[in-house]
C-alpha cells in the first residue's frame, strides 16, 4: 500500500512515465475492475454518476491548486503544511454533496490564475478575484458539458491503466506499450474525446432522459385508460 501511495505522488508533478507505470502495482483482478469502472465513466459518467467522480476530482484540485494560489498571494511561507490536505478533504466532501461546486472551482481557479498573471504581481488579487468568479460561474452554468468532459478524461485514463494492469501477464506486449508513455497518454486522450462526443452529442441529458421516461409513462397510462374504456363498452 505504501508503494502505491508513493506512486500516486508522481501525479503531483510532470512525470508521464510515473503516471503510466502505476499499473505495475495493480493486481490483474483490480485492473479488470478499474477498466470496467473507467468504461462506465467514459460512457455515462457525466450524468448522475458524476457525483462519484466529483469527490476525487475535488480532492485533486485541492492538492494541486492550494499551493499555487497561496504562492501567488505571497502566503506560501505562512501556509500550514496541512492546508492542501484540509482543502482537498473539504472539496472532496463538497464534490460528493454538490458536484457543480467542483466545476466552479475547477474552471474558476485556472482562469483566476491566468487573469492574475495578466494583471501582474502587484495587482494579482485584483485580477484573480474577478477571473475566479467569472470562470467559476461559466463552469457552473456549463456543468453538464464540463462534467461530461471531466468524466470522460477520468474514465479514459482508468480504462487504459486498468487494461494495462489486467494484461500485465502478457509482459512483453504491455511493457512495450508502457515504455512509450506518450503513446498511452495519446490513446487515453482519443478515448476521452470519443467519450466526450458520445456523452454530449449522443447520450441524452438527465433532463431529456426524465422527459422521455415521463412521456413513456403518459403513453402507458393513456393506453391503459383506452383499454379500460373499450372493456367497459364491450369494444373488441
Amino acid at each position: 500500500m505504501e508503494g502505491f501511495l508513493q506512486a500516486l505522488k508522481s501525479y503531483q508533478s510532470f512525470n508521464p512515465s510515473g503516471w503510466v507505470g502505476i499499473y505495475r502495482l495493480l493486481p490483474m483482478w483490480v485492473g479488470v475492475v478499474v477498466a470496467l469502472v473507467g468504461l462506465v465513466l467514459l460512457l455515462a459518467g457525466g450524468g448522475k454518476l458524476f457525483r462519484a467522480v466529483a469527490g476525487p476530482v475535488g480532492a485533486v484540485l485541492g492538492l494541486v491548486w492550494t499551493g499555487a494560489v497561496t504562492q501567488r498571494l505571497n502566503l506560501g511561507a505562512e501556509l500550514d503544511p496541512r492546508m492542501p490536505t484540509l482543502v482537498a478533504a473539504a472539496l472532496m466532501a463538497l464534490g460528493f454533496l454538490f458536484p457543480p461546486a467542483v466545476t466552479f472551482v475547477g474552471v474558476g481557479v485556472p482562469l483566476g490564475l491566468l487573469a492574475g498573471q495578466i494583471a501582474g504581481p502587484s495587482d494579482f488579487l485584483l485580477g484573480f478575484g474577478p477571473g475566479f468568479i467569472v470562470g467559476g460561474l461559466v463552469g457552473a452554468v456549463l456543468h453538464r458539458q464540463v462534467s461530461g468532459i471531466v468524466a470522460s478524461l477520468v474514465g479514459a485514463w482508468l480504462l487504459v491503466i486498468g487494461a494495462l494492469a489486467a494484461l500485465h501477464q502478457f509482459g512483453g506486449v504491455v511493457e512495450a506499450v508502457a515504455s512509450r508513455p506518450w503513446g498511452v497518454i495519446i490513446a487515453a486522450l482519443l478515448f476521452a474525446l470519443a467519450g466526450s462526443v458520445y456523452q454530449l452529442a449522443v447520450r441524452p441529458s438527465a433532463e431529456e432522459s426524465d422527459q422521455q421516461k415521463a412521456e413513456k409513462q403518459r403513453l402507458k397510462q393513456r393506453l391503459a385508460e383506452q383499454q379500460a374504456l373499450e372493456k367497459r363498452w364491450g369494444v373488441k
